[in-house]
């Protein structure tokens, strides 16, 4: 028999581990063709989901997949993720807990049967992480809608008696 892998264990306890310290446990999972998510709310084939139990109905995480009914834009939706496409599991309030090894990502459509590249066709596109942006224009001014709000006049506040 198989072994099974630690990944879904550690996720049921860092989940614990968040609601018992009443923080909100979010995961970040790669879309793929076997990942049920509202498409619309997938970014750069990536999404993060509040696993919490107030954020959510139903939740079951089982060893091969996390399902559960949340609401988007005031719908609700039936969730279903695969363990082994989930990328992190963590606290929203402070950051704290797990990330994992993103997965080889099958694209909508394709199969594990595909071979691995057909001769003449392009590699299939991958996750990279986005450098951070300067917001400073060519001549080190801040950005118009970065400028800090201006002092406000005085230092002190001053009570004004009106007779």
């Amino acid at each position: 028999m198989p072994e099974v892998s630690t990944k879904p264990y550690l996720l049921r306890a860092i989940y614990e581990w968040c609601t018992d310290n009443g923080y909100t446990p979010h995961i970040a999972v790669v879309v793929d063709a076997s990942t049920r998510v509202p498409m619309q709310f997938v970014k750069n084939g990536e999404i993060v989901l509040n696993i919490s139990f107030e954020a959510t109905s139903g939740l079951k995480m089982d060893n091969d997949f996390i399902n559960f009914s949340a609401r988007f834009g005031g719908v609700s939706r039936d969730i279903s993720v695969p363990v082994e496409n989930v990328i992190a599991i963590y606290a929203r309030e402070n950051g704290q807990g797990m990330a994992f090894e993103a997965p080889a990502v099958l694209a909508v459509g394709e199969t594990e049967d595909a071979p691995e590249s057909a001769p003449g066709s392009a590699p299939p596109p991958g996750l990279a992480s986005v450098p951070t942006a300067d917001k400073t224009n060519a001549n080190n001014k801040p950005a118009p809608d970065d400028e800090p709000e201006p002092p406000k006049k005085g230092g002190r506040p001053v009570l004004t008696r009106i007779k």
